[in-house]
């Protein structure tokens, strides 16, 4: 479907702007995202484009959330994982299953998150950590001291801020993405177990 604004397509609650169909504005934030480090435009920033200030900012906070902080990719990305899991965000899970993979995390720990299992670890203590930080973040809006602490003693406080800021980031995004049905990429499909109308758990780890 199309209106004066965009197309709606895929189930979308609402239109996305098209390059003929965008603004001056809208088009200068739009050249900048796809030259820049994602080369498209997708997910919320789709939707975020009808305000191009606010899409112009997003995807400036999203640049360096993704791509600029001081923690490991792997890790950052086990945080975006227990994110889109705990909000049930398909389209947020299955771009960044692929990026944590690509990043160095292991098939298991991405599959036990996607079917709600808890993830075994192992030696992998920093793994283990970020885990648990992000999972109580998003389950109790907070974190435990220990879990806190931990996260401080590996990466400072300047670690805990940032991981903090990619959760949170993340979670916004997928609650754009859910809000408004965006859909997945031609081609592109979500494994996600979703349960309508109900968050999903993350469980704790049991491996020290």
């Amino acid at each position: 479907m199309k209106n004066g604004h965009g197309t709606t397509i895929g189930g979308g609650r609402i239109s996305f702007p098209t390059p003929e169909t965008m603004s001056e504005a809208q088009r200068t934030v739009y050249e900048q995202i796809v030259s820049g480090p994602r080369r498209t435009l997708v997910g919320p920033l789709r939707a975020a484009l009808h305000n191009p200030v606010l899409a112009d900012r997003w995807q400036r906070l999203g640049q360096v959330l993704r791509f600029e902080t001081s923690l490991p990719t792997r890790l950052s990305e086990l945080a975006i994982l227990v994110t889109a899991r705990r909000w049930n965000s398909g389209l947020e899970w299955t771009i960044h299953a692929s990026d944590a993979a690509r990043a160095g995390l292991s098939a298991g720990i991405i599959e036990s998150i996607r079917l709600g299992g808890t993830p075994a670890f192992g030696t992998d203590a920093d793994g283990r950590d970020v885990y648990a930080f992000a999972g109580q973040l998003v389950q109790k809006g907070d974190v435990d001291p220990d879990t806190y602490a931990r996260i401080v003693s590996r990466w400072g406080e300047v670690g805990a801020v940032e991981l903090t800021a990619v959760i949170g980031y993340y979670s916004m995004v997928a609650m754009t993405l859910n809000v408004h049905r965006i859909p997945l990429p031609e081609g592109m499909t979500s494994s996600l177990p979703v349960e309508p109308g109900k968050l999903a758990d993350i469980p704790g780890t049991t491996d020290a």
